[in-house]
């Protein structure tokens, strides 16, 4: 597999880990039918979508190629139905396992959608500014769920739990300083240390801390 195979498989891989994800807080929020598929597209193209409005990038990827929005909208009709007939999967004895998938298919779309933005504002040019490939990276990774959050009227999950942009921070500092070595292995490995992160996050309940509320 070469160098663009690998970004166009990260980038599927992510844009339907994504739009699961924006899928299931739609139906959590008790969306309908349209605001499930605009909840999953935005989730899935929203860190994109601003990533290339800062490198300049015109018109945006998801408007030059509809395939991430189209498989972004499958992934909410096939899910949203599918919860459709089977209501009970929403119940509580299923929520642990819930709790899982998502954190699961955030941890690979922040993954994904991370190495991919350094990879893209490389290509636009600005391979030699570190501070800007870092914040890209994380804007692409984190953008679209922070949209879905906002949309969704929940506060972003970014702000509240499980180490999500740090996690972003750390794959994407070993994507950009082992760029130089090998493209292929700095994207894998970025990749391999924001899910490996977020999993030890989610499992052994990591947060950064916050100013606690006053007992009365």
């Amino acid at each position: 597999m070469d160098l663009n195979d690998l970004i166009f498989a990260i980038e599927m891989i992510g844009t339907v880990a994504f739009a699961f994800s924006g899928t299931m807080v739609a139906i959590e929020q008790k969306l309908d039918l349209f605001g499930v598929i605009v909840l999953s597209i935005v989730t899935a193209v929203g860190g994109g979508l601003i990533r290339d409005l800062i490198l300049g990038i015109h018109p945006p990827f998801m408007f030059q190629n509809s395939v991430y929005a189209k498989v972004s909208a499958v992934v909410a009709i096939v899910t949203f139905f599918v919860i459709y007939r089977n209501t009970s999967f929403m119940k509580s004895r299923y929520m642990a396992l819930y709790t899982s998938i998502m954190n699961l298919f955030d941890a690979i779309g922040l993954a994904a959608f991370t190495v991919i933005g350094i990879n893209t504002a490389c290509n636009a040019g600005f391979e030699a500014n570190t501070f800007l490939l870092i914040a890209v990276g994380m804007i692409t990774g984190c953008g679209g769920g922070m949209v879905r959050d906002m949309m969704a009227g929940i506060t972003p999950a970014i702000f509240r739990k499980h180490i999500y942009a740090c996690a972003s921070f750390a794959g994407a500092l070993i994507c950009v300083y082992l760029r130089p070595v090998s493209v292929s292995l700095s994207v894998i490995l970025g990749a391999v240390c924001i899910v490996l992160i977020r999993y030890l996050a989610a499992k052994y309940r990591w947060n950064l801390p916050r100013v606690p509320k006053e007992v009365s």
